[in-house]
């Protein structure tokens, strides 16, 4: 089973790819998703502008994904020692060093994979984009 985690607010084609390749890495495919208190924390005021209802039931509908969870805690760490996935799978923007639960994924054998981002999509882009930036 393949784990990754994320805010995913204003879902894009960057996190699609990221979705689709994680989904390769095993038989099944959890998302973690952070709370809205949680987004609010890490990217300030005004985010998220999708709820995490919404966000979860979007998510939930792709084909790539099999289960999604919200979390509101500061990192999924608890989900990753509940779940005990074989594979953490992260975006280009993370290194391995930077990754919550890669040591305890690489603990009992899984593995963790940093999959590539797609240039030019970000939420923080669209946004922007959105206000005429």
């Amino acid at each position: 089973m393949a784990f990754t985690n994320g805010c995913f607010d204003l879902l894009h084609v960057g996190h699609i790819t990221v979705l689709e390749q994680a989904r390769h890495f095993g038989d099944r495919l959890i998302v973690a998703i952070n709370s809205d208190a949680s987004v609010s924390g890490l990217k300030g005021p005004g985010r998220p502008i999708v709820c995490e209802r919404e966000r979860a039931r979007v998510l939930a509908a792709l084909a790539a994904v099999d289960a999604v969870v919200v979390f509101g805690e500061p990192t999924p760490l608890e989900l990753i020692l509940a779940t005990r996935p074989d594979v953490i799978v992260k975006g280009g923007d993370y290194g391995a060093d930077t990754i919550v639960g890669a040591t305890e994924v690489k603990s009992w054998g899984g593995q963790v994979k940093i999959v590539p981002l797609v240039a030019g999509f970000s939420t923080t882009r669209l946004i922007e984009k959105g206000a005429g930036k």
